[in-house]
């Protein structure tokens, strides 16, 4: 992705007492989005996390956001869908457009 212009911003990670492994990225994103925000154009967020309905909204308010791209849309927040009115988009929506099809050629024979 650093490759095609995108920037990269990684955080350690800690299991926690179950062994599942937790980022608690939600207050550094929202950090990291409004010390750039002058840096870029259109965000985009991926998540269905209702604790970014804030972040969104005032994205959304600037025309900074380009779209908010939900994992799921069974869990996908109420809060965050109102915030990102139209530009959200659900991953099984795209299932389609980004799955890898074959190309069947058809040979004609002489």
């Amino acid at each position: 992705m650093q490759k095609y212009g995108y920037t990269l911003i990684f955080k350690p990670t800690l299991p926690d007492r179950d062994g599942d492994v937790k980022g608690n990225v939600d207050a550094d994103l929202v950090l990291q989005v409004m010390l750039d925000l002058d840096n870029f154009d259109k965000a985009v967020i991926v998540t269905s996390d209702g604790d970014f309905y804030s972040l969104v909204k005032y994205l959304y308010k600037k025309n900074k956001l380009r779209m908010v791209l939900s994992p799921y849309i069974e869990t996908c927040s109420t809060l965050l869908k109102g915030s990102a009115k139209d530009k959200i988009v659900y991953m099984a929506n795209l299932r389609e457009k980004l799955s890898y099809k074959e190309k069947y050629h058809q040979r004609t024979e002489p």
